[in-house]
């Protein structure tokens, strides 16, 4: 049989081959490619400008502030950092369906409502990240700041800037979970080609399809992305520090 007949080195040949492929496509500029990487950015960007914009205030304001309930708050932010993929993306599709509150607004299976899925997914973990940042600092620049007669304003934006470098940490882990998420933009994005289909989910879809030269080369731009994206927070992290 064929299977009996295959080496290691006609293996490791077969692989070389798919890298050089990959390679190739890469180069190629080829134009589906594109439009893979660019859904993939603008959903990516979107969803972590969003989270940002919700859970950074969110999490700074729980974490300077002592209230009863707090420690409440805190643990259901932290299970929701724990929320499956899934989860969210069953929430928002049960949400956005024909039949669901928001059906009248036709946004399921569409870029827009893969954002919104990642907010959901994303936002808890932002906050509860700055919440947590800041409440290591506050402790201490509150004492200092009261001591000499600060605002309370202008203490918070104080705070926000000890925390800036933490933010930038934050924001980068945000950006790493919604580029390299599956579950919940396959879900209500439907992995339509031209339209909402990813990286995540076209790697998954070429590999089950046996193109693994498609898979590889979305898969080094993913890391590619991601390398660059970290080379970006150090540089930031470095002149913040």
């Amino acid at each position: 049989c064929s299977s009996c007949l295959r080496t290691p080195d006609a293996d490791n040949l077969r692989n070389t081959e798919y890298l050089k492929s990959a390679a190739e496509l890469i180069l190629s500029g080829d134009r589906e490619l594109r439009g893979i990487i660019t859904t993939t950015l603008v959903m990516s960007l979107f969803s972590t400008g969003f989270s940002t914009l919700i859970g950074l205030p969110l999490g700074v304001a729980i974490g300077k502030s002592n209230f009863r309930g707090k420690g409440a708050v805190i643990r259901i932010t932290d299970t929701l950092m724990g929320l499956p993929p899934v989860v969210a993306g069953l929430i928002v599709f049960m949400l956005f369906r024909s039949i669901g509150p928001f059906g009248q607004l036709r946004l399921l299976f569409t870029v827009r409502v893969m954002v919104i899925a990642q907010v959901l997914l994303i936002t808890p973990v932002v906050t509860g990240l700055a919440a947590s940042a800041d409440e290591d600092k506050e402790k201490n620049l509150s004492e200092t700041a009261a001591g000499i007669g600060i605002p309370r304003f202008r203490q918070t934006l104080l705070l926000m800037k000890e925390c800036s470098s933490q933010f930038v940490s934050v924001i980068l882990l945000a950006f790493g979970r919604s580029i390299a998420e599956v579950g919940a933009v396959s879900l209500v994005g439907g992995n339509i080609q031209n339209k909402t289909r990813v990286m995540t989910t076209a790697i998954m879809l070429e590999t089950n399809k046996g193109n693994f030269d498609v898979a590889i080369a979305l898969g080094l731009i993913l890391l590619l992305l991601s390398l660059a994206v970290n080379i970006i927070a150090h540089i930031v992290q470095r002149k913040l520090d």
